[in-house]
């Protein structure tokens, strides 16, 4: 079952000259009408310009158009806001030139805008100025937005907030769980300010089932109680809601079986198995040559152990989504298919080198500036992660390659969280501990989900190991339970007599893996910058004593002194 909607509209310019009122709805085909959704837009010209019809039919359709070329990762507050963001700064510019608007506001390219984006079992809401959203009830319509109108003591009022007035854009935002049959309502201030609510619930019940003729009703009736200002109608029934299966990657689990047990010389699906690569209870990855182009790809297969586990199934399948929409040389690309795929399983590049665990077994004691180049490649991969609206929530020495000139890629995203596919209705529960428990952020652990943040922990926890062959909290982050616990953790400072480590660098990575996310950097090019480039704040304290920098060497040291003591006392009885 997918969703679907049905939609009546209804536009007149009323008494005026033109129609200076834009609507809009786009209905997409799949896989977009379940990872974007559909999407309601009005918009409003002010009255006062002879350009605002410009401004609200610009609004609209940018809308439409625009929001569904953004990241299929994104959320849709996020998607939505970057587009209304750019659509005002585009209007502003236009203000600019022109010479009558900077003289008053009332004469420019500006407009109100009120949208509805319907994906899966939500319905996103954005309004900015004083177009309204309803919902319908049996009796009567329960609004859903404010009015940006500022009144002024002679009973004149303003438009408060607009598209194309300023820079600083605030749009109201909330997200409203949906149920099938729910009605919303749009419409522009010559509708609602002449026929009250009460009327309204009425032609729209009355109308069930033509909302084109509900809204038409709903547009007279106000021409015919005296409104002089355009109107405009849009009226949404929710007709069918997706079932928790209606996504692209449950569609894949129906359709492909899974692949045979993958073994060197095997010829599979266009490869050449050469060897294995890893096996474990979670996945069995294998070396292979496409037998086309005679290159080296590394395919992942789905372990015997979770193909029973919908959750481990649904993550092995983000894998190569994830990978499909990321293009960063610190990443690990996935390889596009070719061909039709006959069985479950993700092709990535091959990446000859080592993994950065085994590159910290074979150089125990590193130089600081060769520990600086890894984190800053790292952050690079982790930074297209974010701008994508994704969480890693597994980075370890594990999962980044060092190939054979130096360049560090992340690898693994089984653990990934995506904030525009956690949206979609899924089997499978966000999970608040994905990752290894040595590299997972305290707060994780404490019942919180993930932030940027807690990838960011992840990234100075490797940093402070590469440094010390140790972790900053050793095995007490993964025993936090709560955020007394959490607050409770000590951190043991990265620097010792043995290596030369400037105080500033212990610095910053004590605040990058602080236990409380807030104290962190709010950015992981801060922390990047902070390991290279001394910060004055950090550089105000002395060295650390020895009993943070080693406890195990400090208490060895009072022991010492004290059986010397012993021995001393001893000897003069």
């Amino acid at each position: 079952m997918q969703l679907k909607l049905q939609v009546g509209q209804c536009s007149d310019r009323g008494l005026k000259d033109s129609n200076q009122d834009f609507h809009g709805v786009c209905v997409p085909v799949e896989p977009a009408l379940t990872i974007k959704g559909i999407a309601v837009a009005i918009a409003d010209g002010i009255s006062s310009s002879d350009v605002s019809d410009i401004a609200s039919q610009t609004a609209v359709r940018s809308f439409l158009e625009d929001y569904y070329c953004t990241a299929e990762s994104w959320s849709v507050k996020s998607a939505v806001q970057r587009v209304l963001f750019a659509t005002n700064s585009w209007l502003l510019a236009q203000n600019q030139r022109n010479q009558e608007f900077r003289l008053n506001k009332d004469k420019g390219y500006v407009c109100t805008f009120s949208s509805l984006v319907f994906k899966s079992n939500t319905a996103h809401l954005f309004h900015i100025g004083d177009a309204r959203i309803y919902r319908v009830l049996p009796t009567t319509v329960e609004p859903l937005t404010q009015d940006h109108r500022v009144s002024l003591s002679d009973g004149q009022s303003y438009l408060g907030r607009a598209l194309g007035v300023t820079h600083k854009l605030e749009i109201d935002y909330q997200a409203i769980a949906l149920d099938q049959g729910d009605l919303f309502l749009l419409a522009t201030d010559g509708v609602y300010e002449h026929v009250s609510a009460e009327l309204i619930a009425q032609l729209v019940q009355d109308n069930y089932d033509d909302l084109d003729c509900a809204a038409r009703k709903i547009v007279d009736e106000a021409l015919a109680n005296g409104s002089a200002d355009n109107l405009t109608v849009q009226v949404v029934r929710v007709d069918q809601l997706p079932t928790k299966q209606a996504n692209e990657l449950h569609h894949q689990l129906n359709n492909l079986p899974f692949p045979p047990a993958l073994k060197p010389r095997m010829k599979f699906d266009g490869y050449t198995i050469v060897r294995d690569l890893y096996v474990s209870s979670r996945s069995h990855v294998v070396l292979a040559r496409d037998m086309e182009s005679d290159k080296e790809v590394v395919i992942k297969a789905p372990s015997v152990e979770g193909r029973q586990e919908s959750a481990y199934l649904e993550r092995f399948l983000m894998e190569e989504w994830v990978a499909n929409r990321l293009d960063n040389p610190h990443v690990v690309k996935s390889v596009l298919a070719q061909r039709e795929r006959n069985y479950l399983y993700i092709v990535t590049e091959f990446i000859e080198g080592q993994t950065l665990a085994q590159w910290m077994i074979d150089n125990p004691q590193p130089s600081i500036e060769t520990v600086r180049g890894i984190i800053e490649q790292v952050a690079k991969g982790l930074q297209a992660f974010h701008r994508h609206e994704m969480l890693h929530q597994d980075l370890r020495p594990n999962n980044i390659m060092i190939d054979a000139s130096g360049t560090v890629k992340i690898i693994d995203f089984g653990s990934t969280f995506v904030a525009g596919i956690n949206e979609i209705e899924s089997s499978v529960e966000r999970q608040r501990v994905l990752g290894t428990a040595q590299f997972t952020a305290p707060e994780c652990f404490a019942g919180e989900f993930g932030t940027r943040k807690s990838d960011l922990y992840s990234l100075a926890c490797i940093a402070y190991q590469m440094l010390s062959g140790r972790l900053p909290y050793g095995t007490a982050a993964a025993k936090v339970s709560n955020r007394a616990a959490q607050h409770r953790l000590v951190y043991q400072s990265v620097l010792d007599d043995r290596r030369a480590i400037p105080v500033w660098v212990d610095y910053a990575i004590k605040r990058a893996v602080h236990p409380d996310p807030d104290k962190r950097y709010n950015e992981l090019s801060e922390f990047v910058y902070d390991l290279r480039h001394p910060n004055r704040r950090f550089q105000k304290h002395s060295r650390p004593p020895l009993i943070e920098r080693n406890p195990v060497l400090f208490w060895q040291g009072v022991s010492f002194v004290l059986a010397l003591v012993l021995i001393y006392l001893m000897s003069t009885r």
